[in-house]
């Protein structure tokens, strides 16, 4: 199975909000559910454990329009 680099899924964040929940429901779309993910440090983490690890490496900021939501941290997609 193909291993999808979290920037991919960081990329496609940029510009919207979510909850944790619409983003998992947008990754199953974009990706599929049975989609497998790896960043720099990490690897082979299903969609929940990708967003639960972005989250705690502080990829995401709070929604400027929704205190609910959250979006990408542009800043802090490393580009290599």
């Amino acid at each position: 199975m193909i291993s999808i680099h979290g920037h991919e899924v960081l990329q496609m964040m940029d510009g919207n909000n979510y909850t944790e929940s619409s983003l998992l429901n947008a990754i199953h779309e974009k990706f599929g559910t049975e989609a497998r993910f790896h960043t720099c440090s990490n690897s082979d983490m299903n969609a929940e454990q990708l967003i639960a690890f972005l989250k705690a490496k502080g990829k995401f900021k709070p929604a400027l329009t929704d205190d609910s939501q959250f979006t990408v941290d542009i800043k802090k997609i490393c580009r290599h």
